[in-house]
């Protein structure tokens, strides 16, 4: 059963081999990652929203990233989709990834000490060195 105040979301890869639906809590605190495997990983900085629920259409392709955590994407067209810590159930979808119009809006930023040294961080919104 859905969270009263849960946001229902759908979303896809690029190709649409890879769907997803679910829902998140409407307060989600959805920030930008800038550490370096998710600049990597996306191309420049990544921000995920954590589900409530999620239901995956596809098979996606799993990613060993590191020793805390495993990355999904589409072995078709290759989006980056998920984000999974090891033993968590939830799974962290791109918020790129999830279908307009959102509802999301950015609260912050995460690992700011590891971002690129080619852009700046100007929105005025709160900034963590680590997470």
């Amino acid at each position: 059963m859905p969270h009263s105040d849960a946001t229902e979301f759908t979303g896809h890869c690029l190709c649409g081999a890879i769907r997803f639906r679910g829902t998140y809590d409407a307060g989600n605190d959805l920030k930008a990652c800038h550490c370096s495997q998710c600049r990597r990983w996306s191309g420049h900085y990544w921000a995920a929203i954590l589900p409530l629920s999620l239901r995956i259409e596809g098979e996606p392709k799993w990613y060993r990233a590191s020793d805390i955590a495993r990355r999904g994407f589409c072995p078709d067209c290759g989006s980056s989709l998920f984000w999974q810590r090891d033993g968590s159930e939830i799974i962290d979808v791109a918020a790129g990834a999830i279908d307009s119009p959102t509802g999301l809006r950015l609260l912050g930023h995460i690992f700011v000490a590891d971002k690129g040294d080619y852009y700046d961080i100007a929105d005025g919104l709160p900034q963590d060195p680590r997470e």
